[in-house]
C-alpha cells in the first residue's frame, strides 16, 4: 500500500512539475509550488516544538508518568494532545513506555485529536464569520463524538487489541466529553481558550526555534537537551517532498469528483462546494475554511465534523508519517478517513435540510 501511495504522490510531482515549466498552463504547477513553499511555515510550527520535545519530555516527566500509572494508561498519550506536526509525535515517543503506544497516540491519536484542539479549532474560529460559527461548533462537536471510531481503526492497524485502545484513551476521551460540554455550555469562553492555548504554543515553538538555531550556530547550548535543529528540519523537509506530489494529485482529483460531487450533493441535499470542502480539507483545513461562505448550513456542518479527524491527510499527515514510521501509514488513513466518514454520516443525521433556514448562532 505505501509504494502504491508513493507511486502516486510522485506521478503528482511529476505532473506538477511538468505543469510549472509549461508556465502552469493546467494550475497544477502552482499545486506543486505551493507544496514546497509550505516548507516555510510547517518548519516556524514544527522545528521549534520538535527540538523542545526531549526537555518538555524531561520536565513534564515528573508529573504526567505517576498520573497516567495511576490510571493504567501509557505516558505516550498525553503527547497526542499536541498535533503530530507540532510536537505531538516526538513528545509520545519521549514520554512512552510501550513503544507500540507511543508511535499510535502521536501519528493516529495526534492527527485526530491533538490536531483539532491546537489548530483546527483556534484557527477554525478565527477565519470563519461570526454568523458561521455556529455551524461549524455544532461540526466540531459531532466529529468529537465521532471520533472514537477512527481512534479504534487506527489503534487495530496499530497492532493495538480493541479493549487496550479503549482504555489508553481515556484521557483523550473524557477531555472530547469537556470539549463537548464546553462549546454546548460556553462557546465563546471556550473558542477565547482555545485561542490562548494556541498563542501559548506559537511563543513555546518559537522560543525552541530560536535557542536551537543560537545552538546550532554558535554551539553554546542555553537550554541543555534539545534536539538538534538538523533533525527537526530533516523531518520538515521529508514532508516537503511528499507535499510536491500530494497536492497536485489531490487536485486532480478534485477536478475528476465534480460531477461525481454535483450528482451526490443533490442527493445528499447539500451544494457541491460543500463536499468539495471536504475533499480539499484532506490536503489543509484552511481552503475549507475559507469556503464556508459558500456552502449550504448543512454542508457547513458537516464540513467542521469531516476536519476534526480527516483534515490535512493528504498533505502534512501523511508526509510525516512516511518521513518517520511509514509502516503506520496505513493506520493513520484508516484511522482519519473512518472517523471523517463517521463524522459526515452522523452531521447529515443530525443536520436535517428543513432546518437550514436559521444559524444556530452558536449551538
Amino acid at each position: 500500500m505505501n509504494d502504491i501511495l508513493m507511486i502516486i504522490m510522485a506521478a503528482g510531482a511529476l505532473l506538477g512539475g511538468f505543469d510549472r515549466l509549461r508556465g502552469n498552463k493546467w494550475g497544477y504547477g502552482d499545486k506543486f509550488e505551493t507544496g514546497f513553499m509550505l516548507l516555510g511555515s510547517m518548519g516556524l510550527s514544527m522545528a521549534g516544538m520538535i527540538c523542545l520535545s526531549p526537555v518538555l519530555a524531561k520536565a513534564l516527566g515528573g508529573v504526567i508518568v505517576p498520573l497516567y500509572r495511576l490510571i493504567g494508561v501509557d505516558p505516550a498519550m498525553f503527547g497526542s494532545l499536541l498535533a503530530i506536526d507540532m510536537g505531538g509525535y516526538q513528545l509520545a515517543k519521549e514520554l512512552c513506555e510501550d513503544p507500540a503506544i507511543g508511535s499510535y497516540a502521536g501519528l493516529v491519536v495526534s492527527a485526530i485529536f491533538g490536531c483539532t484542539v491546537v489548530f483546527t479549532i483556534p484557527v477554525g474560529m478565527g477565519m470563519i464569520p461570526k454568523d458561521d460559527r455556529g455551524y461549524f461548533a455544532r461540526g466540531i462537536m459531532l466529529g468529537l463524538s465521532a471520533m472514537p471510531v477512527g481512534l479504534v481503526a487506527g489503534g487495530l492497524l496499530s497492532g493495538i487489541p480493541l479493549l487496550s485502545c479503549l482504555h489508553q484513551n481515556i484521557p483523550v476521551f473524557l477531555l472530547a466529553l469537556l470539549l463537548l460540554v464546553g462549546l454546548k455550555i460556553s462557546p465563546g469562553k471556550m473558542i477565547k481558550g482555545f485561542c490562548i492555548l494556541a498563542e501559548g504554543i506559537r511563543w513555546i515553538v518559537t522560543i525552541g526555534l530560536a535557542l536551537a538555531a543560537v545552538e546550532s550556530m554558535t554551539g553554546f547550548g542555553i537550554l541543555p537537551g534539545m534536539a538538534p535543529i538538523q533533525e527537526a528540519m530533516s523531518v520538515v523537509a521529508s514532508i516537503g517532498v511528499v507535499m510536491l506530489g500530494s497536492l497536485p494529485a489531490a487536485e486532480l482529483l478534485r477536478r475528476l469528483l465534480v460531477r461525481p460531487f454535483a450528482w451526490l450533493g443533490e442527493r445528499l441535499g447539500m451544494k457541491p462546494q460543500s463536499l468539495t470542502g471536504m475533499l480539499v480539507g484532506l490536503v489543509s483545513a484552511m481552503p475549507t475554511l475559507s469556503m464556508y461562505k459558500d456552502m449550504d448550513s448543512r454542508g457547513k456542518v458537516a464540513a467542521g465534523a469531516f476536519l476534526v479527524s480527516g483534515t490535512s491527510l493528504l498533505a502534512a499527515h501523511m508526509g510525516f508519517v512516511i518521513s518517520t514510521e511509514p509502516g503506520l501509514l496505513g493506520a493513520l488513513i484508516a484511522g482519519k478517513l473512518s472517523g471523517a466518514v463517521a463524522a459526515v454520516l452522523l452531521a447529515l443525521c443530525v443536520q436535517k435540510p428543513e432546518l437550514d433556514k436559521a444559524s444556530p448562532s452558536m449551538l
